[in-house]
């Protein structure tokens, strides 16, 4: 059976003998803060029998979250050289920002798919141009110049919770990948970040699965430029894929540990379905541009340019997916893009 114990600086830090009589295997949450809207997300620390660990998704390189770690590791007696592996279940500055920051003092390996690092490197690589890209691209879909000025500051503003950039071992979805002394399948789907990998314990039935499944929170969808061209379709193959394997426990990388892994697949299913049918019923009236359905589904929800990149990505991958289907037609000139029904018969 695999254990789990949570860490959170609100409840105060365990002490080493909180985690000296666990078993071969056991898992233990450590709630990392980072910026709202979510405020926290799920890193787990693995130990292993060799007295090494293995941590996954440490989190955004911020001075609290540096912080927090530095308090866990103190609190459990551990050394930096104990951190033999950093695994990584995708790119987003929550989950992989402090990946080059553990591994300049511990030496470890930093592991993550060869998509989801191409991705890191389509976003905050040296040569990057999503910051002027993506703002370009929501113009064109009929963002207010005054609001992609504001994606455009939001965007620069993740670069420092991605520095130092880690040097990446790339994880070979395909093979068995050893974590706390137990074998854990990979299982890499994508549509809310390519590449993303979750990990599977047949013998305790222990989902480890990142963002890909989330309790409570739908995970964001998104379509940006030089990415998946189809995000809502891969994410909804990625749900029935995961929700086929026999899961008794799922750790997410925000929110808390639950069950009904395979409901929870079900339930985010039926939920883009009904929003595509949301979406559709939009334009009854006419075409419209993909900004006008944003502010129509996402109505008094976005307050901040962050929630307005997350709704607008998720708006457009709605969108190209009913395009996908047929259901929809995309029309317009490079620079002003608009939707409309697509003719029956």
């Amino acid at each position: 059976m695999v254990s789990g114990k949570r860490i959170s600086e609100d409840e105060g830090f365990p002490r080493k003998a909180d985690i000296t009589s666990w078993d071969n295997g056991a898992i233990l949450q450590i709630s990392v803060p980072m910026d709202p809207p979510l405020r926290r997300v799920n890193s787990y620390l693995l130990p292993g029998a060799d007295g090494t660990v293995t941590v996954i998704d440490p989190g955004p390189h911020k001075e609290e979250s540096v912080l927090a770690w530095q308090g866990v590791m103190k609190e459990l007696d551990l050394r930096w050289e104990q951190v033999r592996d950093i695994v990584v279940t995708h790119h987003h500055p929550d989950h992989y920002g402090l990946a080059g920051w553990m591994q300049e003092r511990s030496g470890g390996k930093v592991w993550m798919t060869e998509r989801a690092h191409a991705e890191a490197s389509l976003m905050w690589g040296e040569k990057s141009i999503m910051n002027e890209a993506l703002p370009l691209f929501f113009a064109r879909h009929g963002m207010p110049e005054a609001l992609t000025a504001e994606i455009r500051v939001h965007l620069e503003s993740f670069t420092p919770q991605v520095t130092p950039q880690p040097e990446i071992t790339a994880l070979d979805h395909a093979a068995p990948f050893t974590m706390g002394g137990r074998v854990w399948q990979p299982v890499v789907t994508g549509g809310h970040a390519p590449g993303h990998v979750s990990f599977y314990h047949a013998g305790s039935g222990a989902m480890i699965c990142g963002d890909a499944v989330l309790p409570q929170i739908s995970p964001n969808i998104g379509l940006h430029p030089g990415g998946d061209d189809r995000p809502l379709l891969t994410f909804l193959q990625g749900l029935e894929q995961l929700g086929s394997y026999p899961v008794s426990f799922a750790y997410p990388g925000h929110r808390e540990p639950f069950s009904g892994f395979t409901e929870r697949t079900q339930s985010l299913l039926r939920h883009h379905e009904e929003r595509l049918d949301t979406a559709e019923a939009l334009l009854q009236g006419g075409p419209l541009s993909g900004f006008a359905i944003c502010e129509a589904l996402f109505r008094g929800r976005v307050t901040t340019a962050h929630q307005m990149r997350f709704a607008m990505s998720e708006a457009l991958a709605h969108l190209a997916e009913l395009v996908r289907r047929g259901r929809i037609v995309e029309s317009g000139t490079e620079d002003a893009i608009l939707f409309a029904l697509a003719k029956s018969g």
